[in-house]
């Protein structure tokens, strides 16, 4: 993961490590991106006694699971304790945005500009990749710009030195260190070599970003050379592995990932989140049309997102929303990819302003939030400044009580009535 994100509104969420990095990438005119970097960013430190016992006692449990002693002892023999590492995972910031400010990065000019001028060099494989996984290829390369900038941000960290560093000190040691098992497996496969086994200093591997477990699991062999290749120029094996991954996890053919939608004038905002699930019929019969005004597209159960609340952008999903939750299940990333896809295909922008006029609550707001609304009487179930369903419902709640729209929107407005 690149940082954690909060993003306010219906779609607020931590970002969460999945196959990669937890939002876009700092979009900038194409570069050549250097060959992988072997000289870490930081040089061995000190001798630190307590990771060289911890790798002693990670020996036995690595081999246990299949890792050879000859794998272990030449990936681990570029490992050391990695301080400034450390400190990354320690001073993770909390950017606070909204879901409109995340979007124009997500899905800025250049990014658009230089996803088509990846469709265009890549085009032929992109298409085959398509043709393979039933995956649009526009998805691909939109979950490729959000991950590494089409190739240009892959990371240059050791991959190996990093897991062991974060699987011997981390906050989650457990996690790290079943990804560092991952990543001798992947050694052992003879995919790559340990000096070329790079990426972010949190694992997460890549022209579109995964984390070893993930690899192991859905990566592939497109070029046909023997090695699922993420690392290469050549982004086709991470392309297609990307397609793969979407694939096994039900991705429907054809099927949108969602429409912009407009409501009518005494919607019941209850129905709205991803909870309720109606035929398209049904929405169309409660009067619910296309941005454009039209009929809905009918591609199945659907539900009604409200990103930013009654005020901003309204959206039907389909089910190929989840399937990209499942590359990252933050709202605002899967409708970053979603509406990248979309603009890459040729599509416009969302016809409905964003309430640009709001700002993002810090953490201690939506704390306060929290507690105003559980004395209230309406239980976020906790104070802990993360604006998930048990604080959306409780806003709902709240609002409708008050003759509000209850679309469960954690404004500054709404923070101020309760005070």
């Amino acid at each position: 993961m690149r940082q954690w994100i909060m993003l306010t509104g219906l779609s607020a969420a931590m970002l969460p490590v999945g196959c990669g990095f937890a939002g876009p990438t700092v979009e900038s005119s194409p570069r050549p991106m250097p060959r992988a970097q072997v000289t870490p960013a930081s040089l061995p430190a000190a001798p630190n006694p307590g990771f060289d016992r911890w790798v002693q006692g990670f020996r036995p449990r690595a081999l246990a699971q299949g890792i050879s002693p000859a794998t272990f002892d030449r990936a681990l023999a570029i490992a050391w304790y990695d301080p400034e590492i450390i400190a990354r995972d320690r001073r993770q910031a909390e950017f606070t945005k909204t879901i409109w400010e995340y979007l124009d990065s997500a899905v800025s000019d250049t990014r658009i500009a230089n996803g088509q001028k990846a469709l265009a060099e890549h085009g032929r494989v992109l298409t085959q990749i398509e043709a393979r996984y039933g995956v649009d290829k526009e998805v691909v390369a939109a979950v490729w710009g959000l991950e590494s900038a089409y190739g240009a941000h892959r990371g240059t960290t050791l991959i190996i030195p990093a897991l062991a560093t974060l699987a011997y000190d981390g906050r989650r040691g457990a996690f790290f260190e079943e990804q560092l098992i991952a990543a001798l497996k992947i050694l052992q496969a003879g995919d790559t070599d340990p000096r070329h086994m790079t990426g972010s200093w949190a694992g997460a591997m890549g022209h579109t970003q995964f984390i070893p477990t993930s690899y192991l699991a859905y990566a592939v062999d497109f070029t046909g050379d023997g090695r699922r290749d993420i690392w290469s120029d050549n982004p086709a094996d991470a392309l297609a592995s990307t397609a793969a991954y979407l694939a096994r996890h039900g991705w429907t053919k054809g099927q949108p990932w969602g429409v912009e939608v407009t409501l009518p004038r005494g919607f019941n905002y209850a129905l709205a989140g991803k909870k309720t699930k109606k035929s398209v019929a049904d929405w169309q019969a409660l009067g619910v049309r296309t941005a454009a005004g039209g009929r809905l597209p009918d591609h199945g159960a659907a539900s009604i997102l409200l990103p930013a609340g009654a005020r901003g952008v309204a959206l039907m999903i389909f089910g190929n929303f989840s399937v990209i939750g499942r590359y990252n299940n933050a709202d605002s990333y899967i409708i970053g990819v979603g509406h990248l896809s979309d603009r890459l295909k040729g599509g416009g922008a969302f016809r409905t302003p964003w309430p640009r006029g709001d700002r993002a609550l810090v953490a201690e707001e939506r704390k306060e939030l929290q507690e105003r609304l559980t004395r209230a009487g309406y239980d976020t179930g906790g104070a802990d400044g993360k604006i998930g369903p048990n604080t959306l419902a409780a806003i709902a709640r709240y609002q409708a009580a008050a003759g509000l729209v209850p679309d469960g929107y954690p404004s500054l407005d709404l923070l101020n009535r309760l005070r």
